[in-house]
């Protein structure tokens, strides 16, 4: 079962309310407070210590912060980065620059250097193949020339070849290779060479050859000016070497005379945003600005991206106020960070102002203005303004890419726009239709989950099909969609098919197809359940081995906690909690004996898979299962109510109120969680009512269940 979402948060009405722009209240650099953590040790010993009129936190929420280490036996150490020491600075002494706010003077060829003399030899250059050696061309052009002078030529006509075989990084190479080999006194091979040739490594992404250049210069004795890092720096972060990055630009600090320049700033600040290193990019933006560097766009993107990463809203302010420290206005490409910063932090309604502020400021939207404005909406499942959205975008005729077209496939998906979605799916297949992309593999994949949230299985299936036909090979999760679509339809046998087609053609399962399996599993009967079994066990014998463990009542609780820790140890961390989730309505649907569920559920809450499902506090304890599925809900609410019992049992003080919240959501895929509690408190007969105030919530007093505890013979209560 999908989790529901979370209820809506209102969203402020006025578009004026941009108060996010307002600058952080505390200093005019960017401070985000920080809160030194507990140690573990500390964590657990806490609850003896808390403060009288506080929450009692319960042993799960203790043990959430090992949630990620205690399923293994020996804890996994993290290797957390060092917190750098700061810079010790004279006060006596002025601060020196950071920065160098203009690049070192360099030689270039004359502007009226012809290049008609060279013609013929670029002609016979272009004529090479790619990995050619260009040194017997080259001597024959240039000993011809030289009339007996010698075959060397001027640093102009050196520069323009090299300029013209810029395309070509091997040919560059090639003739830088020449030019050195040139006799002592021929010709001076200065910095400015290695610079262009260093470029045409750059744009061919040839980080290995960029840096043995470089090292080449230091063994030559040619001097690195900060082109040359500028260039390597930029280098090294297009071609995603972040490391070397920070290696170059620290020994461009320990170069004598050589300082960044704007462009090394804004290329250091992206590789650090880069690594996480969200602490050297504050501390190098702050000296830079106190050095009188004034931010460009770029620099403003990298650190809206950084914060919008983080979930740092607080640094998104900080990037709007400097911004109108600075006084300069954002172009499309900080909006289209700023934007995917607020979607990453969970702010729809600021996103959408802004949004709004954008066209307003005449800086008119790109495909990925879009796609962000479409995976916010969809996110927040704002059905109405991705309806705007949809319709703006058709009536400006905006431009759309494949990214676009399937993000806001997936936002139908979300909002349950199923017209809308085929509107625009049969238009991407139509081929007299040019204005969208033909549809690949993840617009059928999207159009197979509407299809298959919406319960169309048949449409689902017939989509399904079609991809194969066509020669688009579906991605596993297509299968996965597919297989719980099937499941969900009760069609067991065609969910096993879909599966073995796709082992068939080389398909490799993942935890999340796993998953899938299980809940298929949950939904079969006998018979269908060993069919399940017996597939599932050609991909992951451990978690077919779990389920036999679970369904042998010979099985002791020692044996079950071995095989549920090899499971979850093997299984990625966003899925553990499905899958204890799935494994729960086995035992409940299959009739597993009685303790299993609970076994599961207890183990689950052991390892912090279940750390906030319960929340005590002296006047109220309150149960969210919104993230349970409906046997994992009705096991997580028995056992609360047996805590309760015992409690009564040994006359210890319970709250006023208990409330447990489902969730409650008027989206039109949304599974009802909320109807199956509401059932089960029917079947139990206990004192919960919906609240008047809440939807998805139910609330009781601690009289009327002390009430119900006293005349109740429910086995939830009575059992352990």
């Amino acid at each position: 079962m999908a989790p529901l979402p979370a209820p809506p948060i209102a969203a402020s009405a006025s578009a004026s309310a941009f108060l996010f722009l307002s600058p952080p209240r505390s200093r005019s650099r960017y401070q985000h407070p920080k809160t030194k953590p507990k140690p573990a040790a500390t964590i657990l010993c806490s609850s003896t210590a808390t403060a009288a009129g506080s929450a009692s936190p319960s042993l799960s929420e203790q043990l959430e912060p090992l949630s990620r280490t205690l399923l293994h036996d020996k804890p996994t150490p993290i290797a957390d980065r060092p917190t750098p020491e700061p810079t010790w600075v004279n006060p006596t002494r002025p601060k020196p620059s950071v920065l160098s706010l203009s690049r070192h003077r360099r030689r270039s060829p004359s502007a009226n250097t012809s290049s008609a003399p060279l013609q013929p030899l670029l002609r016979a250059l272009r004529a090479l193949p790619e990995d050619a050696d260009l040194a017997g061309t080259l001597d024959a052009f240039f000993l011809q020339q030289g009339q007996g002078q010698g075959a060397a030529p001027s640093p102009s006509d050196a520069l323009l070849l090299l300029n013209y075989l810029h395309p070509s990084w091997r040919k560059t190479l090639s003739l830088l290779a020449w030019l050195r080999a040139l006799p002592a006194g021929a010709f001076q091979l200065d910095t400015i060479f290695f610079n262009v040739a260093l470029k045409s490594l750059r744009a061919a992404r040839q980080w290995p050859h960029a840096e043995r250049l470089a090292l080449d210069m230091l063994d030559a004795g040619v001097p690195l000016d900060n082109i040359t890092y500028s260039t390597l720096i930029t280098a090294a972060r297009r071609c995603r070497q972040f490391s070397k990055a920070v290696e170059w630009f620290e020994r461009m600090y320990a170069a004598d005379g050589v300082l960044p320049d704007e462009v090394t700033y804004s290329a250091v600040l992206d590789v650090y945003a880069q690594l996480g290193m969200k602490e050297e990019v504050l501390a190098l933006f702050d000296r830079a600005r106190g050095s009188g560097w004034k931010p460009d766009h770029v620099a403003f993107a990298v650190l809206a991206k950084m914060f919008g990463e983080a979930g740092d809203y607080e640094g998104i302010q900080f990037v709007f106020k400097e911004m109108r420290v600075v006084g300069i206005k954002p172009n499309i490409f900080v909006y289209n960070a700023l934007l995917e910063a607020l979607g990453k932090t969970g702010k729809p309604g600021l996103a959408r102002n802004l949004f709004e502020e954008m066209v307003v400021q005449g800086v008119d939207p790109n495909a990925r203005t879009l796609t962000a404005l479409a995976k916010i909406y969809g996110r927040a499942r704002w059905g109405r303004d991705a309806l705007q959205l949809w319709n703006k975008m058709r009536e400006l005729k905006l431009p759309a890419d494949n990214i676009l077209c399937n993000t806001l496939l997936s936002m139908c998906a979300d909002v349950g726009l199923v017209a809308e979605a085929e509107q625009l799916f049969n238009e991407m297949k139509d081929p007299e239709c040019r204005d969208v992309p033909k549809p690949d593999k993840w617009s059928y994949t999207a159009m197979i989950n509407i299809y298959g949230s919406n319960g169309d299985t048949d449409h689902a299936l017939q989509l399904f099909g079609e991809m194969l036909k066509g020669g688009i090979e579906p991605n596993i999760m297509s299968y996965t969609i597919v297989i719980q679509c099937l499941g969900k339809a009760q069609r067991i046998q065609q969910a096993v098919e879909v599966l073995e087609v796709g082992l068939e053609k080389g398909l490799k399962p993942d935890d999340r197809l796993c998953g899938c399996l299980l809940s298929v599993i949950a939904l079969s009967s006998g018979e269908e359940m060993e069919m399940v079994l017996s597939s599932l066990e050609k991909v992951n014998q451990n978690l077919v081995k779990l389920i036999r463990v679970l369904g042998d009542a010979r099985v002791g609780a020692d044996d079950i906690t071995k095989e549920l820790k090899s499971v979850l140890n093997a299984a990625a961390p966003e899925v553990r909690r499905p899958y204890c989730n799935c494994l729960i309505d086995v035992c409940h649907n299959h009739g597993f004996p009685p303790q299993r569920a609970r076994e599961v559920f207890h183990l689950a809450q052991t390892y912090g898979l279940y750390s906030k499902v319960q929340s005590r506090k002296d006047e109220e304890w309150s149960l969210d299962l919104r993230s349970l599925s409906v046997g994992a809900a009705k096991t997580a609410f028995d056992d609360w109510m047996q805590t309760v019992s015992e409690r009564w049992v040994q006359h210890k003080a319970l709250p006023e109120s208990f409330s447990v919240y489902t969730g409650s959501s008027t989206h039109k895929f949304a599974q009802g969680l909320a109807s199956a509690f509401a059932a089960h408190l029917e079947q139990m007969a206990v004192p919960f009512c919906p609240s008047e105030s809440q939807a998805g919530s139910f609330i009781s007093s601690r009289d009327d269940l002390v009430s119900w505890l006293q005349t109740s013979s429910s086995p939830a209560v009575v059992a352990g």
